[in-house]
């Protein structure tokens, strides 16, 4: 059969016809993606995204979203894209070589050569110790660019602070400035002059424990809010109240900054303004006075106090800057041999992570809170800092036969200690502290004060074998657990006994 010029003709045009048709369609779905991709996604559209993972029991990773939505967090978040660079596992450096300097130098120039701008104070802040730059970011290609560079660990909108809380930019998570009654059966007295000891501390013999240990001479570094200037007993003089040492101290620093400019130095000061680093440090280190007031785990320990954040909720860039700070500046003291923070968030944050890294590499024990439940991480699991293996994750439960988390803890597989923070049931019974402002108390728990209280038994530990490394000392307060040598799937080691971890 002959197939005619004509019927060709045809065919061809056909086969064209259908091509061109196709590549129309093409060409409108890339015009259309790329118009799409020229606006960042909305706040809603992010948080909606970043809410399905976590609810789906999923771990959210910026570095597993795509280029589109991470510039778009970058944009909603005041521009900042934070950037660990190095080799996998080079979070710090003391002395940065040769080829870790020329890195970043190729990182910057990326940056000037695709957002046209010579860098500069308001563009470019660089992080000591930690290999960390925190840079301004408008453009996608920007981050097209980078996550094709080598050497960069990992990229992070630092400046988002737009999730929970209802979107709120700041939230006051764990903040309390008022004084509260306190029930007379929630705590016992001893000298001088009826000090009181929370009725958490007998439940883990910690009053039996100070025959042997008062926590003298170790120093506790206390990451959080900061500490009171109103209240005496954790100030000066007032520190050394009581039964507690002439020759102990406690010393304050800020590293918060306060200022909507990611840029600023605006240093905000080493007092507390929220209330819950005062509670922290009352828990750990309060001095056995003859006041009347409550008294601490280990109350001849020393403290060093950092205002690194605003509140609990490490939401916020300047916070995320200011405990990354505070662990390094602590790393770096000789003197100092437990960090304890009450502090988190729940998703992990790289710069953070790197100086946790640090001052691991530098024989701190680091206690971080397993999460206390806010408006919106009620429900998930142990939060960051928390989920790192450099950390010991600390909750707490409640005073029945069985183990049941407090009402706002949070639990999981790895959580390591638990504390006793409230009555069976839910029944009110939270620890007692020192207030914000002299001769007033307050009622505080969850894992913040349970990882405080641990902080605290550690102390007496390392106080009683001061020879001791940290491995010892945490290797002791394992032993001195409820389901050693087994761990639980939720909780730990289970609760610590102190009198057996001090003989």
């Amino acid at each position: 059969m002959k197939t005619t010029p004509i019927k060709l003709l045809l065919v061809v045009l056909v086969i064209f016809s259908s091509c061109t048709k196709d590549t129309t369609i093409d060409i409108k779905e890339q015009e259309q993606q790329l118009l799409d991709q020229s606006k960042p996604l909305t706040i809603d559209e992010i948080n909606a995204r970043i809410e399905m993972q976590l609810n789906n029991g999923e771990t959210f990773e910026w570095k597993n979203e795509t280029d589109h939505f991470l510039w778009s967090a970058v944009v909603h978040g005041n521009n900042i894209l934070t950037i660990g660079y190095g080799n996998e596992n080079e979070n710090f450096s003391e002395n940065r070589s040769k080829e870790l300097l020329d890195k970043k130098e190729n990182i910057l120039k990326t940056i000037e050569a695709t957002e046209n701008y010579t860098r500069s104070k308001e563009t470019v802040v660089e992080h000591e110790i930690i290999n960390v730059i925190d840079v301004k970011i408008e453009n996608l290609e920007s981050i097209i660019r980078l996550r094709k560079t080598n050497g960069i660990r990992y990229l992070e909108p630092n400046g988002y602070n737009h999730y929970g809380a209802n979107n709120a930019m700041r939230s006051s998570s764990g903040c309390s400035k008022d004084g509260e009654s306190i029930n007379s059966a929630h705590y016992s007295t001893i000298a001088p002059n009826n000090a009181q000891v929370s009725w958490h501390f007998n439940e883990h013999n910690i009053p039996q424990a100070w025959n042997y240990s008062t926590g003298s001479g170790i120093t506790i570094g206390l990451i959080d809010t900061g500490v009171s200037q109103s209240q005496s007993l954790l100030n000066g003089n007032g520190f050394k109240d009581g039964y507690s040492s002439n020759s102990r101290f406690v010393q304050k620093y800020g590293t918060f900054i306060d200022s909507n400019w990611w840029w600023s130095s605006n240093y905000d000061g080493p007092h507390d303004k929220c209330g819950h680093g005062t509670a922290m440090a009352s828990t750990m280190a309060a001095p056995r006075n003859d006041n009347g007031m409550p008294v601490g785990v280990a109350y001849n320990s020393n403290l060093v106090a950092y205002r690194a954040t605003e509140d609990v909720l490490l939401n916020d860039y300047h916070e995320r800057k200011g405990v990354s700070k505070a662990l390094t500046e602590l790393a770096n003291r000789s003197d100092v041999k437990i960090i304890s923070m009450s502090i988190g968030y729940v998703w992990s944050i790289g710069n953070i992570k790197d100086a946790v890294k640090y001052a691991y590499s530098k024989g701190k024990l680091i206690f971080a809170a397993g999460g206390t439940s806010t408006s919106f991480t009620n429900g998930y699991g142990v939060i960051f800092p928390a989920t790192m293996s450099e950390t010991v994750a600390v909750t707490g439960v409640n005073d029945g036969s069985n183990y049941e988390r407090c009402d706002t803890c949070h639990s999981g597989s790895k959580i390591d200690f638990t504390i006793i923070m409230e009555g069976d049931n839910n029944t009110s019974k939270a620890p007692p502290v020192l207030g914000f402002y002299n001769n007033q108390r307050r009622y505080t728990g969850g894992s913040s004060v349970a990882t405080a209280t641990t902080a605290g038994i550690a102390a007496l530990v390392w106080s009683r074998h001061p020879s001791w490394s940290r491995a010892q000392v945490l290797n002791k307060l394992k032993q001195s657990s409820e389901f050693y040598p087994n761990k639980n799937s939720s909780f730990g080691y289970g609760n610590i006994n102190a009198l057996q971890a001090v003989q």
